[in-house]
């Protein structure tokens, strides 16, 4: 058990935030493998300001999924301050915020916000006190190691955010520079939670049992963030967490494991979006749960190109259960080759 600010946290893995992944069906989902704390999707803090239908979507119907933070990305301490505050009087749900530093897409780092937010570490600090003002809940950071390799200022931001009064910190073991490429550097934080007076979630390339273990052992963190990781394997989730509760390490689920997922995620996201909507979202997300079998590639072809409705995407996976149904599914291999 480990707390963020005055919240309970029980169990270490993190549900990251991912924009077109993490909307509220998803996380629902999710929950039940183990997550122990949830992320929305990222979400603009002009957007929650200027009462964008789409980005009030990101973050309404909590139901009850927590705890859970949700994600803003911006560059001015005020704006972020704002849209926090009104984003928890809209959804008193909310448990905590999250102020992405790390972000490193072009489009939010010509705003200044997300990863650009680090080149001025003083700046970050005057965010976290801003939205701590006008809140009143706990407040999160999640950045990165630096711009480059050569430009390393995590300790910097930290420093900053921590004594500005963050709750908690993740920090993605890659620069801004590698993006989601390469192997994180998990050896620059080592040690890190030892140094730091509060929780750290750790977070990059986890797609294994073992991506995890590593990453705890090596850091220290409280928590561990499964992001891309856990897309079509939510077993993963469930092997985290049994092992760091119980020392036990699980098999990996069967094809037929996979598709019963799937399905129920389907149904979920169907029934949150509609079935046209949720079914041209569910291309890309049911492929991957098919994976580590004989005809997998074939058959993720097809579920990324072929359903136009829930009758044709359940079809196709009636196939492939039938065929290949009691095969393992070594889903974290395939998956790091996406």
């Amino acid at each position: 058990m480990w707390r963020i600010g005055d919240i309970a946290v029980d169990g270490r893995v993190a549900l990251g935030p991912m924009s077109g992944f993490t909307f509220p069906s998803y996380r629902d989902f999710m929950k039940p493998f183990g997550v122990a704390v949830s992320f929305t999707e990222m979400t603009s803090c002009m957007g929650v300001i200027h009462d964008s239908e789409r980005t009030a979507s990101m973050y309404l119907d909590f139901k009850g999924n927590r705890p859970i933070g949700l994600q803003l990305f911006g560059g001015d301490p005020e704006s972020l301050a704002e849209a926090s505050a009104k984003a928890l009087k809209t959804n008193p749900g909310i448990d905590f915020i999250d102020v992405n530093m790390g972000c490193p897409v072009p489009k939010v780092l010509r705003s200044r916000s997300g990863s650009a937010l680090m080149e001025d570490p003083a700046r970050c600090g005057e965010i976290v006190k801003a939205v701590k003002r006008r809140t009143g809940i706990p407040v999160t950071v999640k950045t990165r190691l630096g711009k480059s390799m050569e430009s390393i200022n995590f300790r910097d931001v930290l420093d900053n955010v921590i004594s500005a009064g963050a709750d908690a910190v993740t920090l993605h073991a890659r620069t801004v520079k590698e993006g989601y490429s390469g192997t994180p550097h998990f050896d620059l934080a080592e040690s890190l939670q030892s140094e730091i007076p509060v929780p750290l979630i750790i977070s990059g390339n986890i797609f294994s049992l073992d991506d995890a273990v590593s990453a705890v052992r090596t850091t220290g963190a409280k928590g561990v963030m499964v992001a891309r990781g856990g897309i079509g394997n939510p077993y993963l989730v469930t092997q985290i967490d049994t092992w760091f509760r119980e020392g036990r390490r699980l098999p990996d689920p069967t094809v037929s494991d996979q598709i019963r997922w799937c399905r129920e995620l389907s149904d979920a996201v169907i029934e949150e979006k509609g079935e046209e909507i949720g079914v041209r979202k569910l291309r890309s997300i049911a492929p991957k749960f098919v994976s580590g079998c004989r005809m997998c590639n074939a058959y993720r072809r097809i579920l990324a190109t072929e359903p136009e409705t829930r009758e044709d995407l359940f079809r196709i996976l009636d196939v492939i259960e039938e065929r290949m149904g009691s095969q393992k599914a070594r889903v974290a291999c395939e998956h790091r080759e996406d």
